[in-house]
C-alpha cells in the first residue's frame, strides 16, 4: 500500500493500515516524491534523527540537480532551518529568504527556493522531518499546502513506526539515498544556456560537470593563483563572467587575495576598503550573498564601455555552502569571491543554487591556502630569526648569503651559513644542512649553530669544531644527521682551511678566471654514530679570489661542481670587482629555478681581496642604531670623513647625499638598526647600507596629483639615488635586504 492509500483512508475514517513488506527506502522514497508532486516543488527531502538524538541528517533527497544537491548534509537539533525548527516544534515551518534589495540597487534574491518542512512525529516518536523546496517565483506557501506536507509527515511518521515494530531500525545512512524525478514528475528547471534545451533534466545534470572539475582543481590547488585558475575555468568561462576579485578582510578591511579577467578597476574599488561601508562586497561577509542586478560601471576597460553591469558576490563559508542557510549562522565568513558581467543579466534560480555549491568548494581551498600562507610566513620568520642577523667584513673579506625555503613546502628548514670573525685578521664560513623539515630540524639547527660558532669563536680548527659539536650532538640525543662545511681564512695570508662533514666542499673562483673545488675529506655526517677522526686540508688563496659554500638544496642531492663553476666563470672578468650581491642573486634564482625548489637552500659568497699592493684595503663601518635621531647626520659626516682620509674629497658631496637618503629610508621604512659599508676600489666607489626589512625599496616618481604623493611609500629619494649612482642594487639576504650602488672615481 502506498502513502497516497494511506491519505485516501485517513481521509474516508478508515485507519491506514500497516505498511506491509516495505523496506525503508521505499517508504521514504514515497513520501518525498508524494510532497513534490502535492506542492510542486523542485527538490524534497526527509531527514532522520540520528543514534544520540542530537543531529538531523540527510537520509533521502528527491529532485532534479542541482536543486537536491542543496540540501545540507546534516544540522544540528537547535538549528536555525525550517528541518530543525520543524522538529523542534511539533509544526511546519518555512524559509524564505527575505529581499536585501536596497533603493540604490537592484538585486536577485540570495536564495533561490523557499523551503518548506513538516515535523515527521507519531506520539512519542520522533524521528525527523520532511522538508520540499520550491522556486522563489512561486510565492508563499498556503495554509493548504502546508497542511497538506504537515499530512505527509503523519503518515511517513505512522509508516516508520510501523518499521519499527517490525524490528526495521530507522537510521539514516552514511551517505544519502538520491533519487531522480520520474518522467511523470518533472521537476526541474530549464536553465538558458545549460544543457540540451527541451530535454528535462539536461540543464541541471550539465551543471554539474563544472562543480565536479572545480572540486578537483582546488583539490590540487596550493596557491591563491591556482584558485584563481580554477574560478577562471569553473565559474567565470560558464557564467560568462569578465572579472573576478577575491577578497578577505583583516583589521577591518578588504584586502585582494588575487584578482583576474578585466579585474583592476574593481580590484582597485575593493582593496582597503573599510569594513563599516556598506557596499555589496562588505555586506557579502555578513554571509548573505549579494547577487546586484544593476551596477554602475567602475573605471575604465571592456565593462564600462557597456555602461551598466551585473555583478555577484559570494561570501565563502569555510567549507559549507551558503544555500545550506540563508545566513552563514555565525560561521566565519572566510572571503568573498566577486564577479562582474558585461551589460545587465539574469541569475536564473539553478545557477544560483550552482553558485552556492561551489561557493562551499571555494571557500575551503582558500581558507587551507590562507593557513598555508601563515603557516610559510611563520616557518620564514623563525628560519630569518634563526639565521644570523647580519654579516660581518673583515678589511679583506667581503661576504653576502641567500637562504631560499623550499617552494613546496610550508615547513622550517635546517639549512643554515655563518660568518665568525676573530682577532680582526681571521675568518671561520660555515654552511650546514639538518636533514628533514619539521620544527625539530629548526631546532637541532639553532642548537647546531651556536655550538658550531661558540667552538670557533675559542680559536679551534675547523676539524675541532666540527668533533666537538659532534660530540656534542651525541649529547643532545637526536636522531637527525647533520651535514656542515667549515672553512677558516686568515685574511692576512690567505690561508683558508677546510673542513667537511658530509658536506659538498666550497667552490672557488680564481683571478685568472678558472674555477675548482677546495678539496678536502668528506668525513661522516655529525649525527652518524661511527668512531671517526676528522680530517681537513689546508689551501692558499689568491688576493681577488672568492669562495662559494652551498646547501645540497641549491644544486640537488648529487651536485655537479662543474654547473656552478660554469656560473661562476661567467660572472665577471680578472680586472673587474665582483659583485657578491648580484652574483649571489643571479645564483640562488637560477639553481633554485632548476630544482623547483624541492629543498631549502643556503648560499655562502667570501670575496678574498688581499691586498692588492696596498699596505691596507679601504674598507670603513658605520652601526646606527634604530630611531637614532641623527643617525643619518652621523652617517654623512662618516662618508665625508673617509673620503677624505683617502683623497677622495671631490666625492664626497654626491655620496653624503645618496648615503642621507638610503639611511633615512632604512630608518623610516624598516624601523632597525642600519650598517653602513664604504670600500674603495681603483676605479670605483661601493657603498652598502644594510637594514632588516627584506622588502625592496622602489623608486616613486613625481605625480601631479597631490593625493598620489601622499601615499608614497618610500618618498622621492631613490631618484637621485639613480640619478647619481652608475649602479645599485638591492638583495634580500639573512634577516634583511643589502641595498648597494657603485660611483665611479673620476680621474
Amino acid at each position: 500500500m502506498t502513502l497516497s492509500r494511506q491519505g485516501e483512508d485517513r481521509r474516508r475514517g478508515r485507519a491506514p493500515e500497516t505498511v506491509r513488506g516495505a523496506d525503508l527506502p521505499e517508504v521514504l522514497h514515497c513520501a518525498a516524491r508524494e510532497a513534490r508532486r502535492r506542492l510542486d516543488a523542485v527538490a524534497s527531502a526527509v531527514y532522520l534523527l540520528d543514534e544520540q538524538r542530537e543531529e538531523l541528517r540527510l537520509a533521502l533527497a528527491g529532485g532534479c540537480p542541482p536543486s537536491l544537491f542543496t540540501f545540507a548534509g546534516r544540522m544540528g537539533w537547535d538549528s536555525p532551518s525550517a528541518s530543525a525548527r520543524a522538529l523542534r516544534s511539533a509544526a511546519t515551518a518555512v524559509l524564505m529568504d527575505p529581499d536585501p534589495a536596497g533603493p540604490e540597487h537592484k538585486h536577485a534574491l540570495p536564495y533561490p527556493y523557499a523551503a518548506l518542512s513538516a515535523p515527521v512525529i507519531d506520539g512519542d516518536r520522533r524521528f525527523g522531518a520532511l522538508t520540499v523546496l520550491r522556486l522563489e517565483s512561486a510565492g508563499d506557501f498556503s495554509p493548504a499546502e502546508c497542511s497538506a506536507l504537515e499530512d505527509i509527515g503523519k503518515q511517513l511518521a505512522e509508516a516508520l513506526t510501523g518499521l519499527v515494530r517490525d524490528g526495521v531500525t530507522v537510521a539514516a545512512e552514511p551517505m544519502p539515498m538520491l533519487v531522480p524525478p520520474e518522467a511523470d514528475l518533472d521537476s526541474s528547471v530549464c536553465t538558458p544556456g545549460w544543457g540540451v534545451h527541451g530535454v528535462p533534466g539536461s540543464a541541471g545534470t550539465s551543471m554539474m560537470f563544472p562543480l565536479r572539475r572545480l572540486s578537483e582543481l582546488l583539490n590540487r590547488a596550493r596557491t591563491m593563483d591556482d584558485i584563481v585558475g580554477a574560478v577562471q575555468y569553473c565559474i567565470m568561462a560558464p557564467l560568462g563572467a569578465k572579472a573576478l576579485v577575491l577578497v578577505a578582510h583583516s583589521e577591518g578591511r578588504l584586502w585582494v587575495l588575487g584578482h583576474s579577467g578585466d579585474s583592476t578597476s574593481m580590484a582597485r574599488s575593493l582593496h582597503g576598503v573599510g569594513l563599516e561601508e556598506r557596499i555589496p562586497a562588505t555586506e557579502a561577509f555578513e554571509g548573505r550573498p549579494m547577487y546586484v542586478l544593476e551596477a554602475p560601471s567602475q573605471g575604465a576597460g571592456p565593462l564600462a564601455e557597456d555602461g551598466p553591469r551585473t555583478e555577484a558576490y559570494l561570501p565563502l563559508i569555510g567549507d559549507s555552502q551558503f544555500v545550506d542557510l540563508p545566513l552563514a549562522g555565525g560561521k566565519q565568513i572566510v572571503a568573498v569571491c566577486c564577479l562582474a558581467f558585461s551589460g545587465i543579466r539574469e541569475f536564473p534560480p539553478e545557477e544560483r543554487a550552482l553558485l552556492g555549491m561551489m561557493a562551499g568548494l571555494l571557500g575551503g581551498a582558500v581558507e587551507r591556502v590562507e593557513l598555508s600562507t601563515q603557516q610559510r610566513v611563520i616557518a620564514e620568520c623563525l628560519q630569518r630569526f634563526l639565521l644570523p642577523s647580519q654579516l660581518p667584513d673583515l678589511p679583506r673579506l667581503t661576504t653576502t648569503a641567500r637562504y631560499r625555503l623550499a617552494g613546496a613546502t610550508s615547513k622550517v628548514g635546517g639549512d643554515w651559513y655563518d660568518v665568525i670573525t676573530l682577532d680582526g685578521e681571521r675568518a671561520v664560513l660555515v654552511v650546514g644542512d639538518v636533514e628533514g623539515h619539521a620544527m625539530e630540524s629548526a631546532a637541532v639547527m639553532g642548537q647546531v649553530r651556536t655550538a658550531v660558532a661558540s667552538y670557533a669563536a675559542e680559536g679551534h680548527h675547523p676539524t675541532a669544531v666540527i668533533d666537538r659539536t659532534r660530540q656534542l650532538l651525541a649529547r643532545l640525543g637526536t636522531d637527525l644527521t647533520v651535514t656542515c662545511c667549515v672553512v677558516a681564512v686568515d685574511t692576512l695570508d690567505g690561508t683558508a682551511e677546510v673542513a667537511l662533514a658530509g658536506h659538498p666542499a666550497p667552490l672557488i673562483r680564481r683571478p685568472d678566471g678558472s674555477t675548482g673545488v677546495l678539496d678536502a675529506p668528506a668525513n661522516v655526517p655529525l649525527g652518524v654514530s661511527v668512531a671517526h677522526t676528522y680530517q681537513g686540508r689546508e689551501h692558499t688563496l689568491e688576493a681577488g679570489s672568492f669562495l662559494m659554500l652551498y646547501t645540497n638544496g641549491l644544486v640537488g642531492w648529487h651536485p655537479a661542481p662543474g654547473s656552478c663553476a660554469q656560473t661562476l666563470l661567467g660572472s665577471g672578468d680578472e680586472e673587474s670587482a665582483p659583485d657578491l650581491e648580484q652574483l649571489a642573486d643571479r645564483i640562488a634564482a637560477e639553481a633554485c629555478a632548476s630544482q623547483q625548489h624541492r629543498d631549502d637552500a643556503a648560499l655562502l659568497l667570501a670575496l678574498y681581496e688581499g691586498t692588492r699592493g696596498q699596505d691596507e684595503p679601504r674598507v670603513a663601518g658605520l652601526h646606527i642604531q634604530r630611531r637614532d635621531l641623527r643617525g643619518v647626520r652621523t652617517a654623512r659626516t662618516f662618508v665625508h670623513d673617509k673620503l677624505g682620509s683617502w683623497g677622495l674629497q671631490d666625492m664626497s658631496d654626491s655620496l653624503e647625499l645618496v648615503v642621507s637618503e638610503i639611511v633615512t629610508n632604512a630608518l623610516i621604512h624598516a624601523g632597525s638598526d642600519v650598517d653602513v659599508r664604504l670600500r674603495a676600489f681603483p676605479d670605483h666607489i661601493r657603498l652598502e647600507v644594510r637594514d632588516s626589512d627584506s622588502n625592496p625599496p622602489v623608486p616613486s616618481p613625481l605625480s601631479l596629483a597631490e593625493e598620489e604623493n601622499a601615499e608614497a611609500e618610500h618618498g622621492r629619494g631613490l631618484m637621485i639615488v639613480e640619478a647619481l649612482a652608475e649602479t645599485w642594487n638591492s638583495s634580500p639576504n639573512g634577516q634583511g635586504k643589502t641595498v648597494s650602488l657603485d660611483l665611479p672615481i673620476l680621474d
